[in-house]
């Protein structure tokens, strides 16, 4: 285990709204910052790992950025696709395909007018599933509420329960600098905004940014040259759950596949980890990822995450410390990436000293890309403090 890749830098980018740069501005500066926050430079990079939204792919970003490379990757499953590329930079190191692994992620929807969560989901004309489904005019925020009403059915979870994961988030927020929304709120701020898809309220939906983050990740030599704190990938997985040919079950999410795999890998349970990150595109998305990665039954993620169960400090377990999507950033309508960043900061000791985490030596990030009530990707990753 002691051979294991190593994260070595991270950056997030300041911006929140970029009409100034262009997308690929965006991925260069993060990509600068990771990489001066490492120790390193551009052309100690030998891996590039993009998605959808590096503009032209990683043949357009490798020329813009100037990178002599051995290797790269163009994975895309949406939001969980930059926590699923540090794993596999990590298995890229360990074949001997790369030396140092750069990861990027870059997007301006709020300066381009994406109204992402209520807009109709437009695919690929040739995708299967689309003759089922654009009739119906389906959106995010519809999908998600679809989730979200089921999990209330079934479970008696109640919309202050799940209001208590946005107070969480602005408990948090309200240390970050960058984050967009820093005011503390309460129970009622959140069933009092407007109800924009049954049951979730405009509050229980996550922001649109622009923004930009990258990663570093170096093989073990490489880390240990560097003479500062690296965090070791310990644990991995990945999944994707779909409609399973009309056995189709919103009450639980791909997180219960890959937070196995992951939990086995790094042979440490829920019950180890001090701090998480989870993807929060709405908050009935963390309570189902939380329920599924093990850190409650299922259908007690209601009783999990309210009464300040998620605050640094206060709770049983911090999450998103940074303000996540739901008050700090959401860049590229893909949060993945910042779930990873937090966590390095968490595990480094470099948050902000009222929610850094007493003795954080593991760390959860999870995400999800896609949609929780049609088809999506999970990736989870356990991360540990050198």
């Amino acid at each position: 285990m002691n051979d294991l890749p190593q994260i070595v830098g991270v950056f997030e980018h300041p911006t929140r709204s970029a009409p100034d740069k262009t997308v690929a501005q965006l991925h260069a500066e993060a990509a600068r910052g990771a990489l001066e926050d490492a120790g390193l430079s551009k052309d100690d990079v030998d891996g590039y790992f993009c998605s959808g939204d590096a503009p032209g792919g990683a043949l357009s970003m490798a020329n813009y950025l100037n990178l002599r490379l051995r290797h790269c990757d163009t994975l895309d499953i949406g939001g969980s696709s930059a926590v699923a590329q540090v794993a596999q930079a990590c298995v890229a190191i360990e074949m001997g395909k790369c030396n140092v692994a750069l990861i990027t992620q870059a997007g301006r929807p709020k300066t381009e007018g994406l109204t992402t969560g209520t807009k109709k989901i437009v695919k690929d004309a040739a995708a299967p599933d689309i003759l089922w489904e654009r009739p119906y005019g389906v959106a995010n925020v519809a999908n998600y509420a679809l989730v979200a009403a089921r999990h209330f059915y079934e479970f008696g979870t109640t919309s202050e329960q799940l209001a208590w994961v946005r107070v969480a988030a602005s408990h948090h927020a309200q240390h970050n600098p960058n984050a967009v929304l820093r005011k503390v709120i309460a129970v009622d701020d959140v069933l009092n905004s407007p109800l924009i898809s049954d049951p979730l309220h405009r509050l229980d939906c996550c922001l649109i940014t622009d923004g930009a983050g990258a990663i570093v990740v170096a093989r073990r030599e490489i880390a240990a040259s560097l003479g500062h704190a690296a965090i070791r990938v310990k644990g991995s997985g990945m999944a994707i759950k779909h409609q399973d040919a009309g056995a189709v079950d919103l009450t639980y999410s791909a997180a219960a596949r890959s937070g196995k795999q992951a939990f086995s890998q790094a042979g440490v349970t829920p019950d180890d980890i001090r701090y998480a990150s989870i993807y929060d595109s709405f908050t009935i998305t963390v309570l189902i990822q939380l329920e599924d990665l093990g850190f409650c039954p299922k259908g007690k993620g209601g009783a999990f995450v309210a009464d300040g169960n998620l605050i640094a400090n206060v709770g049983r377990l911090a999450v998103n410390t940074d303000g996540g999507g739901l008050c700090n950033n959401h860049p590229a309508n893909r949060g993945g990436i910042t779930k990873v960043i937090e966590a390095v900061r968490q595990l480094r000791n470099q948050a902000a000293p009222q929610i850094q985490v007493r003795n954080c030596e593991l760390a959860c990030v999870q995400a999800t890309g896609g949609h929780m009530a049609t088809r999506h990707a999970s990736a989870t990753l356990i991360l540990e403090r050198v």
